[in-house]
């Protein structure tokens, strides 16, 4: 009877079937948790976490590193360097937020890049010129600088070459080699274009071979005596098609008898289309260079602005 009893004691235990909805909770939990990390990760404010990390690393006794924008890591110990502008964005000043770096229009872009150029072109200019003024051979060499870049004008055929001939005179290859020291450091590329007047030649067939065998003779003395590569030097006969000054006056017959030595520029089209504009500008004084050279340091020291 005993045994009975115990027997009816012990009752199996009905099984729980709701048993996964604890591990489901669990892991639905844990996935919460995880995407509200990965979202609170991707708001981080970018100034309050460099804050957090140089507070960190002076508090543990480290000096704070440099990140540079767009790199993967951190540089220490790093004394100073300098990245020329590109002018892409500028810092706008009072702007929520402070500092935030806004797009600036692209006629602004050209603007600055064609100043950056004639600067340079402007550069070249003045050691030619320098170089010429020291040895008394600046008297009939003209400078100008276009879309092309500048151009260095040997004008006068009594002066450079003989009439109707494309032998150097003894003043032109002084000239030519006195300009070849500084074009020979240049990096650009020259163009050597000989133009003639519309009087007819009689020992070359035309104008064209004329004016084209006097640019072969001044890129010949670039290139053999002054040591320009050749590869960066190329000569052109325009023949009297490209007239410097209209008319048959005796000064416009002078001035067309010339040998133009272009260093060309390298800027795009839209840039280069701006020089002539630049050029005119200072020539008129309605630009200074100082002016001009403000404006760029001007431009540079907004975009470093906008980087930091």
């Amino acid at each position: 009877m005993s045994a009975r009893r115990g027997r009816k004691s012990h009752e199996e235990e009905a099984e729980n079937h709701e048993r996964w909805a604890v591990s489901y909770a669990d892991m639905m939990t844990v996935l919460l948790a995880t995407f509200i990390v990965l979202y609170a990760m991707s708001a981080i404010d970018q100034e309050k976490f460099e804050e957090l990390r140089q507070s960190l690393a002076l508090g543990f006794g480290h000096e704070a590193a440099s990140i540079i924008p767009g790199s993967t890591g951190t540089m220490l110990g790093l004394e100073s360097f300098e990245i020329a502008p590109d002018f892409t964005t500028v810092a706008t000043e009072g702007a929520e937020g402070g500092g935030q770096a806004t797009p600036i229009s692209q006629e602004t872009l050209d603007f600055l890049a064609a100043a950056r150029e004639y600067e340079q072109l402007s550069d070249v200019r003045k050691e030619l010129e320098e170089r010429l003024a020291e040895k008394g051979l600046d008297a009939n060499v003209t400078f100008q600088i276009d879309e092309r870049g500048l151009v260095v004008g040997l004008v006068g055929s009594n002066v450079f070459f003989d009439a109707d001939t494309a032998d150097l005179t003894q003043v032109a290859r002084k000239v030519v080699d006195t300009l070849a020291g500084p074009l020979r450091a240049e990096r650009r590329e020259l163009s050597i274009e000989g133009h003639a007047n519309t009087l007819p030649s009689s020992n070359f067939a035309s104008n064209w071979e004329l004016s084209s065998e006097r640019a072969t003779r001044v890129l010949r003395r670039f290139v053999e005596s002054g040591r320009i590569a050749p590869e960066r030097v190329a000569a052109t006969g325009y023949g009297d098609a490209r007239p410097a000054v209209a008319g048959r006056s005796d000064a416009a017959l002078e001035s067309n008898r010339r040998v133009d030595i272009v260093v060309q520029s390298s800027a795009s089209e839209e840039v280069r289309a701006l020089l002539p504009e630049i050029a005119e500008a200072i020539e008129t004084g309605a630009l200074t260079p100082e002016e001009l050279r403000a404006q760029l340091v001007a431009a540079a020291t907004e975009k470093e602005a906008g980087d930091l």
